[in-house]
């Protein structure tokens, strides 16, 4: 089956996508969405290496490849990479990840490239970056984590440093790389010219800092962790009601005294240990454990209620299953439908923003490992005997 675009924002788009994990699968995979073609370049089974984000058929993989095809080519051998290099010479865009070496080792980096697609967008994405004193280190989403800063901030108080949940450095490096092919190739409508582009897991850790960088940069403050408060703006975290645990945010002194008369303690408003923000934060733990206190009288539906009839943000900790079951999130759609022809229907979160004429969906659920191969390298005009002969030669 030729390209079907999950999309038409961006189906006049190939993308070449050599990319294994998850940071590079999940920049292709958002140009995917938006109906890119993507073709997925993997070694063939009998050498592949640990690329599969725990097996073709685990959930994880199913997510990440899907609205893609699938190509193996043998980049050990000089055919195979000749064949890529057809590939790449039809294509808008390539997205690498390998070690930063990799890439002139194998005769495939950007300048290569561009010397016959004078128009390629080129992307690469690594641990640290492609030049400096880390640039050949291996990159992994938590080691990121760590050297960003992100651990440092996140945690109880005075307790170990803590990862956050998702591989959020691997996820952020990956949308940062898809919104810069998109900057690269809206300037390319300008200019004429590709250009190549990188970015980089601790990149993207030190940018999502955000406003903890800027305390430091321009206040001198160096952020420690606040567990599940917010570190500024206090009350703001997570509070316990009768039958378990919420959020409440309290942003500024309007919204305080709603808080406040909310809680049925319009003399904090006045109180010299809450009066104000300084007041409030010196004197946190102990205002903390009154709201609780005040809290434990009610369920938390009812507080939910309170709050936000009144104009104070609140809101449920859910789990997983309560998250995807959330009414506001089933209106929102975000949960796709999918046939696999290898696994049947599935369930898959979609993309988080809405493009009224041009949306996104799920038009193909995930390929097996060169389940394309044939159909992409016929488009490039290659014949049944030539097939035959490449796959004779272990070309793919």
């Amino acid at each position: 089956m030729p390209h079907l675009p999950a999309s038409a924002a961006l189906q006049r788009f190939r993308v070449i996508d050599l990319t294994q994990v998850r940071a590079g699968p999940t920049a292709c995979r958002q140009l995917a969405d938006w109906g890119a073609d993507v073709v997925q370049v993997q070694m063939p089974e009998s050498m592949r290496g640990d690329d599969t984000l725990g097996g073709q058929d685990g959930s994880d993989y199913q997510y990440t490849h899907r609205n893609k095809r699938s190509i193996t080519l043998n980049l050990k051998e000089d055919e195979g990479i000749a064949t890529l290099k057809r590939l790449i010479d039809g294509a808008d865009v390539v997205v690498e990840n390998f070690r930063p070496d990799v890439k002139f080792r194998l005769g495939i980096d950007y300048a290569s490239l561009a010397a016959s697609n004078p128009g390629l967008v080129y992307a690469s994405i690594s641990g640290f970056g492609q030049t400096g004193p880390l640039a050949s280190r291996p990159g992994f989403d938590q080691i990121a984590q760590g050297m960003g800063g992100l651990m440092s901030v996140t945690g109880q108080p005075g307790e170990a440093p803590m990862r956050v949940g998702i591989p959020i450095a691997d996820l952020c490096a990956g949308i940062f790389a898809a919104q810069g092919i998109l900057v690269a190739l809206l300037e390319r409508e300008a200019s004429g010219k590709g250009q190549y582009l990188h970015t980089s897991l601790l990149e993207s850790m030190v940018y999502m800092l955000d406003f903890q960088t800027s305390r430091y940069l321009i206040d001198g403050e160096v952020a420690t962790q606040a567990g599940n408060f917010h570190p500024t703006s206090i009350p703001t975290g997570v509070y316990k009601a009768r039958d378990g645990y919420m959020n409440i945010a309290v942003f500024g002194s309007k919204i305080w005294e709603r808080f406040c008369h909310i809680l049925g303690a319009p003399e904090w408003i006045t109180d010299e240990r809450y009066h104000d923000k300084p007041s409030r934060s010196i004197n946190r733990d102990s205002l903390n454990a009154e709201i609780n206190r005040r809290l434990a009288t009610h369920d938390r539906a009812h507080w939910v209620q309170q709050f936000n009839d009144g104009g104070v943000a609140c809101g449920l900790i859910s789990n997983m299953q309560e998250a995807l079951e959330e009414p506001q999130v089933q209106h929102l759609g975000m949960v796709k439908e999918v046939v696999s022809k290898w696994q049947g229907p599935q369930r898959l979160v979609g993309q988080p923003m809405q493009l009224e004429r041009t949306p996104s969906t799920i038009a193909r659920a995930a390929p097996r490992r060169g389940e394309h191969t044939e159909e992409i390298l016929g488009e490039l005009g290659l014949g049944a005997e030539d097939l035959a002969r490449m796959k004779a030669a272990g070309v793919y």
